[in-house]
């Protein structure tokens, strides 16, 4: 086996503190995110006094390999790597780990889908982080491929800043795992936001940790990490993506809109291979009373194969079962510079994960998917 390149689908900034405060709409910027000291720990909130985390989780890339006893939940902004928030400094380090090119997702910004703000403040938020985003990337576009957030509170606000952000580089346009109660992916009220992203062929992502309050919904990182459920929650964040790709799948979604490329971030694969068998059974055994049969005798899995892709880190099962899942719908990715990253270990990892993986399979895996989808050189 050998890897002779690296594209990592799932790779993430940390924004600066003064991203906001410089970029914000005026008349939102006295309720903008911001970071508060306090005994050597940064912490952000939103909306003059609405947690949204600290900076310890997402700025120790490197530190599990060498000293896993002092991670920590919590630090200074002044600890977090300059290749977080540096386009240059992020290409150095992605040399440093054998990554030619990367999918680039928000911190931060993420983490404010599961507070409590109002939707056109939350609108503003975005929009600022998609504008720096955009700068970010456009450093060096042909190595970092930016994603957006769009706020699918309102389809035709969503709609509108993904048309937006195509004209920024946006390579992918993030929507939350789950869009709250009363907003699910299954009604109608969506095809609009699927029309657009399929004509503009841009993929839509649905990452982990993006979760609309509701029943059920711990703001792992946005809120108190020490509530019950916190860590029951975290290992079972599945649930969420497969609920919404079930509620496009058996809405017709992709029979609608059969160009369209919705993707699972940073959930692993292990998942998959058995949500994909639940969902062709489900639709066999209720073939009498499911409110949509598919045309030419087509199935979930089909859909699956052409429309949906997933990412893995270190997942051993997901590797074992990828051909269930499909090996042109997987895609690497390091989680640089967040804690759980294997930078700057990658190709070791995935030697180690990849061993007896036949080459070609190994390439489209490692870069060639991502590459296909992202729209890479």
């Amino acid at each position: 086996m050998k890897i002779e390149k690296l594209i990592s689908a799932d790779s993430h900034v940390v924004e600066p503190p003064d991203l906001w405060q410089e970029r914000m709409d005026a008349r939102y910027r006295h309720r903008a995110p911001r970071m508060i000291h306090d005994n050597g720990i940064d912490r952000w909130i939103v909306d003059e006094s609405i947690a949204i985390g600290s900076t310890g989780a997402p700025s120790q890339a490197g530190r599990r390999y060498e000293d896993k006893e002092s991670l920590s939940i919590e630090a200074a902004f002044a600890d977090t790597p300059k290749a977080a928030w540096d386009p240059d400094a992020r290409v150095a380090a992605s040399d440093l780990d054998g990554v030619s090119g990367e999918v680039v997702f928000p911190t931060i910004a993420v983490r404010m889908v599961e507070t409590s703000i109002d939707s056109d403040l939350l609108s503003a938020c975005f929009r600022a982080a998609n504008d720096w985003m955009a700068d970010f990337c456009g450093a060096h576009p042909r190595r970092l491929k930016g994603t957006c957030l769009l706020n699918v509170d309102d389809i035709a606000e969503a709609v509108a800043e993904l048309e937006r952000c195509l004209g920024k580089g946006a390579a992918a346009a993030c929507i939350p795992a789950y869009p709250g109660e009363g907003r699910t992916y299954d009604l109608p009220r969506c095809d609009r936001l699927w029309a657009a992203a399929q004509d503009a062929r841009l993929p839509i992502v649905m990452h982990t940790g993006s979760y609309r309050p509701g029943p059920g919904v711990i703001g792992s990182f946005a809120n108190d990490i020490s509530a019950g459920g916190t860590s029951s929650f975290r290992a079972s964040e599945d649930y969420w993506a497969r609920r919404s790709i079930g509620d496009m799948m058996f809405s017709g979604v992709f029979e609608r809109f059969p160009g369209l490329r919705v993707g699972a971030v940073e959930f692993e694969l292990g998942w998959a291979p058995y949500f994909i068998q639940t969902m062709d059974r489900h639709y066999e055994e209720h073939r009498y009373v499911k409110e949509i049969r598919f045309q030419d005798e087509r199935m979930p899995s089909d859909f699956f194969h052409e429309n949906v892709f997933v990412t893995f880190q270190e997942d051993v099962a997901g590797i074992m079962t990828r051909h269930i899942t499909g090996v042109d719908n997987i895609m690497w990715g390091s989680d640089f510079p967040h804690t759980e990253s294997t930078w700057p270990r990658s190709r070791e990892v995935l030697g180690e994960l990849l061993g007896d993986v036949p080459d070609d399979e190994v390439a489209r895996m490692t870069y060639g998917n991502a590459a296909r989808v992202f729209g890479f050189d």
